[in-house]
């Protein structure tokens, strides 16, 4: 698939030369810093080495006196309370860290649950409170979810059942009438950094906990494994007090010591041998704790990352691993249904939209099905299926098209919908599925910039192979963790070429050797490339954009291009 190259504007020279001087860098550095908003020593300072003296006070959070007040009487009056969050991997890791936390505090007073994905639905259910009521819990700490159940909350005040909300979400224009609502996306809530994940919010509120009462955070800041888990899989901005929570959560899990058991089994099931990133707890963990959730129950996953032992944590990760294993075949086997229906039907395949519909998907896996046709066909997606005797699905957008904006349009035609810009949930009337088709393309066909339907590679810099030197890569791996916000750095070099070693691996990837003036050359790895061989083996200088990482081979380690484009100038 063609992709267009996007080169970011240049940062103003005399802040770069300047930063390059304080620091000690080469000028491609300090432009990245600069396009990153870090311009001086000082915001550089606390980039490279982010302290947990710098998180915000956690009681700048709206509501959070209340929350925490509620919770000190809760311990005071020996209530039950019920540890309530989502089923993908910022609720569950959000559940694992507040009960393991509490824990110890409210001992046989405190239990977690989780919702059915199928039975119940996202977020808090009617069933969830009625159970919460039948066990004898007086108080809902609900975690990733929560912030628009009004009708939800207003059930639990009839049964005399007391709310604390935390959520990350953005709310509507009425709040539920809960004892707190911590969420930082509220329109009156002062805190100065909006982007917490769902578990992000929970570590906040645990925090706030052990300032108003005195307690030693160290037991705390012990379970920020969990939240930088949260932080990868939810996609969320690794910035500001995110990337402080992303720096020391790595840090703990990498440290030497134990790992916790849970994380420990996926790790070895998932094949990870070397320090963990945030693309590894991406690809590695997240599907496996998702597809707890997706494929059975989620409470499986809290329980695993809560495991004491590796044994008991090993038995629920490989049974959780066969789930992953079985969504993988619903995964593929769907993905590969769907990309037959578009190139069979000639309106789907020239349309700038697609939205499909088979009563049989599987619901759990629709959203990544979306992703996966995304790949090949890229413009906004629907993948529908029947659910309870309604069309529902998940629908995925492109870069810089807002899909929920498009849904809305469609909203009579709904019976429900929710998301955000570039991912969205909803559900309709199955004999409504070809209006809202037809209506869908007619939106984005009107609206969609033509741009917008091409992929995009972002590209920070345009660099020469002999500015990539040891010191280079030891200031970029510096910048680490990466993720939205501070994504790995894309270069661009021109007129390269291949010294002879272009092979094709597996199939569909390339494996070079590139060189840009016959002196300097490094290994490079191109992954679905192998259409670019026969000109690449012919020695045609081309272009590339790529990012720059370590290969570990053998014990060996070198620099190593993660190739992201080619061109040929004809």
């Amino acid at each position: 698939m063609q992709k267009r190259w996007v080169v970011k504007e240049v940062p103003d020279a005399v802040k770069v030369q300047n930063l390059s001087d304080s620091l000690k860098i080469g000028l491609p550095l300090a432009a990245i810093l600069c396009q990153r908003g870090i311009c001086t020593f000082e915001e550089a300072r606390s980039f490279f080495r982010p302290s947990l003296e710098d998180l915000h006070d956690p009681f700048l959070l709206k509501d959070m006196d209340k929350a925490v007040n509620r919770l000190v009487d809760a311990l005071h009056r020996q209530e039950r309370i019920l540890i309530y969050g989502d089923y993908d991997v910022d609720g569950t890791t959000s559940v694992a860290l507040v009960f393991s936390f509490l824990q110890p505090f409210f001992r046989d007073n405190i239990q977690y649950y989780i919702p059915d994905r199928y039975a119940e639905g996202y977020g808090i259910s009617f069933q969830g409170i009625d159970w919460a009521q039948e066990n004898g819990f007086s108080l809902i700490i609900s975690l990733d979810c929560g912030v628009k159940s009004i009708d939800k909350i207003a059930y639990a005040n009839e049964k005399g059942i007391d709310f604390i909300i935390c959520d990350h979400h953005l709310p509507d224009d009425m709040l539920p009438d809960a004892v707190a609502v911590l969420d930082a996306k509220r329109a009156d809530c002062p805190y100065p950094y909006k982007e917490l994940a769902g578990c992000g919010v929970g570590f906040k509120f645990m925090q706030a906990f052990c300032l108003q009462q005195g307690f030693d955070l160290e037991p705390l800041y012990q379970l920020l494994d969990l939240v930088v888990v949260s932080i990868a899989a939810d996609i969320v901005p690794i910035t500001g007090e995110n990337r402080i929570l992303a720096y020391h959560g790595l840090q703990r899990m990498n440290s030497g010591r134990l790992l916790r058991p849970g994380l420990e089994a996926l790790k070895e099931l998932a094949g990870l041998r070397s320090e963990l990133d945030i693309t590894q707890i991406v690809f590695g963990f997240a599907p496996r704790i998702n597809a707890a959730g997706r494929m059975g129950d989620a409470k499986r996953s809290v329980a695993m990352l809560l495991a004491k032992t590796k044994e008991e944590a090993f038995d629920m990760a490989a049974n959780i691993n066969l789930s992953n294993s079985e969504r993988r075949g619903h995964d593929t086997s769907i993905t590969k249904e769907a990309l037959q229906m578009i190139e069979q039907d000639d309106f789907l395949r020239n349309a700038r939209s697609t939205v499909l519909f088979k009563d049989s998907w599987h619901k759990g896996v629709v959203g990544i099905v979306a992703s996966r046709c995304i790949e090949k066909y890229y413009r906004p997606t629907i993948i529908l299926t029947e659910s309870h005797g309604k069309a529902t699905g998940s629908a995925r957008s492109v870069h810089g098209f807002d899909v929920h904006q498009a849904i809305l349009a469609c909203s009579d035609l709904l019976d429900q919908f929710g998301g955000h810009m570039y991912a969205a949930g909803l559900t309709m009337p199955v004999e409504n599925v070809p209006a809202f088709r037809a209506r869908f393309e007619e939106i984005v066909a009107n609206t969609i910039l033509d741009e917008q339907l091409v992929p995009m590679v972002e590209i920070d810099l345009p660099l020469e192979f002999h500015q990539i030197k040891p010191n280079f890569f030891r200031v970029l791996k510096q910048m680490e963790p990466f993720g939205p916000g501070n994504m790995s750095p894309v270069f661009m070099s021109t007129c390269v070429y291949d010294t002879g070693s272009v092979r094709v691996v597996g199939d569909t990837h390339l494996k070079l050797r590139l060189t840009q003036d016959g002196d300097i050359s490094f290994d490079a790895i191109a992954f679905g490339m192998a259409e670019f061989y026969p000109l690449i083996q012919k020695g045609i200088p081309f272009d590339v954009c790529y990012s720059i990482e370590e290969n570990v081979y053998r014990g060996n380690v070198t620099l190593q291009l993660r190739i992201k484009d080619i061109r040929f100038s004809s």
